[in-house]
């Protein structure tokens, strides 16, 4: 059992998906610090210093005991507050967009490369239909002669 492990692992295709899974969760990290460190801070900033992760909405009350900031979101999350993290959904959001958008680009020239790749083998195909075989000069006088001969043939 443990040999057919072994082999399963060591298939081409399940290397591939494992080092594509740790490529993505590297690159979504990037893409989150990216976000959060520099895309919000940049629109909050143009936008009159509005800090997106602190928009949200209340939906209970805030413990007696709580002595924190009432308006941190991390703060009152951790709290066990009840709310609604739009400003958290609005980052994830963006998070989202680049990621896809990161990912359309790598297909589109994935893509393009596959569709140069495809169109060289046709035209490799092609090429090779319309050359002729070259013949051999000894094969060419001896259908001369079988067709000297069948001529011959007919008119005898």
């Amino acid at each position: 059992m443990l040999g057919e492990f072994k082999k399963f692992i060591a298939r081409g295709n399940v290397l591939d998906l494992a080092v594509g899974v740790v490529i993505g969760a590297a690159f979504g990290k990037i893409v989150t610090a990216l976000t959060e460190s520099m895309l919000m801070p940049l629109i909050g900033w143009v936008f009159g210093d509005v800090d997106f992760s602190n928009w949200f909405v209340l939906l209970g009350t805030i413990p007696a005991e709580y002595t924190g900031s009432r308006t941190n979101y991390a703060e009152l999350k951790e709290a066990g507050v009840a709310m609604l993290g739009y400003g958290d959904f609005l980052t994830q959001l963006v998070n989202f967009v680049i990621i896809a958008f990161a990912l359309f680009l790598l297909l589109k020239s994935v893509n393009r490369v596959l569709d140069e790749i495809q169109e060289k083998q046709a035209q490799t195909e092609d090429s090779s239909k319309s050359d002729e075989v070259p013949t051999d000069p000894q094969l060419d006088v001896l259908k001369k002669i079988l067709a000297e001969l069948r001529a011959d043939s007919v008119k005898g």
